[in-house]
């Protein structure tokens, strides 16, 4: 898999006339070698993915990684440097690009520290961008990543189910967090055991939980606190981070009350979020501008008298947010392959802020859900 994209991303290189790529974006690192789970620029330390188009891949990464490198790494050669060595990863770049007349990075991925010693090494007419590519690549899932995003799916839904479960008056948010992570860390090893032959790859949730209760509802990517929750109180879950199972990532979200609506207003707003997404999901197939969802989605919260919105939904994979956006203004045309998570919601600015979300792979004649929950108003009051 990981061969067949590198060759994949040569072609394209020679097509684009680059002679070489600098891949530097942790995601894209392991969409082309399978490399992951190695300390990168938050502790200082590029690992870079030199590709040539015509020659041999080179990894460059920190010596103490050098084990999980060579376990892993689907490259032609790893050159390791070590911490105040020499040049560090200095040294091995400008041997790496010396013959090449255009040279691809990833301009907004790319850490700064790498990118100004780039400028030193590399003429600015001899730069070009090469995340167009990687995107494209990126853009139309294979089998094997339509596998990974159905069982991110069902990580997702056991999360979601345990979720709910706990949320009650009395309960602090932090414990529902827990009880979240417990479920999706143990449905993760199911599927992990099951189904796949890399025992390294860790089950465990590694996000706070995007949670938010009572008056801070309209708060979209509140933490679990502290905070002890109330009867006839609105909660958000979302999964939009805590979804990473085998390292792909989907989208996920419902709005619920304890017990009752307290304020009988906030029903009303809720079901606006619930029409939006429906109608997302009536012209949600292939063949249309990514712009064309949202705008159906957009059109039912202006319609009820609500403020424009942001966007209805993206495109996920190894990345939360990959290409395209289903935004005003994203032309791309959907094709079978993407996963794209849909969302529905509405705001009401300091007083409520209802929101549910689904992702979905798109197929050839529509599209395939595959997180799942309730969503009518009596199913949604626990």
């Amino acid at each position: 898999m990981f061969t067949q994209r590198m060759n994949e991303l040569r072609t394209r290189l020679d097509a684009a006339n680059i002679d070489v790529a600098l891949i530097t974006d942790d995601d894209s690192v392991y969409y082309f070698t399978g490399y992951y789970d190695y300390l990168h620029m938050e502790f200082g330390r590029p690992t870079i993915l030199v590709v040539p188009k015509d020659g041999k891949s080179l990894l460059i990464t920190p010596n103490m990684e050098m084990d999980m490198a060579e376990a892993v790494a689907a490259v032609d050669r790893i050159e390791a440097w070590n911490d105040g060595m020499g040049d560090e990863w200095r040294a091995a770049l400008p041997n790496a690009i010396k013959d090449a007349s255009q040279v691809a990075i990833e301009p907004d991925q790319m850490p700064p520290l790498v990118r100004n010693y780039i400028d030193t090494i590399i003429d600015a007419s001899k730069l070009s961008d090469v995340t167009p590519i990687v995107a494209d690549m990126r853009m139309i899932k294979s089998e094997e990543e339509l596998q990974l995003a159905r069982h991110a799916g069902q990580v997702a839904m056991a999360m979601m189910n345990a979720g709910r479960a706990t949320i009650a008056h009395g309960v602090r948010e932090f414990e529902v967090a827990l009880a979240i992570s417990s479920a999706g860390t143990h449905k993760a090893a199911e599927l992990l055991e099951t189904h796949y032959d890399d025992t390294r790859m860790s089950p465990n949730t590694h996000f706070l939980q995007i949670m938010a209760s009572g008056k801070e509802i309209t708060m979209p990517h509140h933490r679990a606190s502290t905070r002890v929750m109330k009867r006839g109180e609105p909660v958000f879950l979302c999964f939009c981070g805590m979804t990473n199972f085998h390292r792909f990532k989907l989208g996920f979200d419902r709005t619920f009350w304890i017990e009752e609506v307290a304020d009988k207003s906030q029903e009303a707003v809720y079901q606006v979020a619930v029409e939006s997404q429906a109608a997302a999901l009536k012209v949600l197939r292939p063949g249309i501008a990514a712009e064309d969802v949202h705008a159906a989605y957009a059109e039912v919260i202006q319609g009820a008298g609500y403020e424009y919105p942001f966007r209805c939904g993206r495109a996920t994979g190894f990345s939360f947010l990959e290409k395209p956006e289903l935004v005003f203004g994203d032309k791309t045309i959907l094709q079978p392959g993407m996963v794209l998570a849909v969302d529905g919601s509405v705001t009401v600015s300091k007083s409520f802020r209802a929101q549910v979300g689904d992702s979905f792979i798109l197929t050839d004649d529509g599209y395939e859900q595959i997180t799942d929950h309730f969503k009518s108003l009596e199913d949604v009051i626990l």
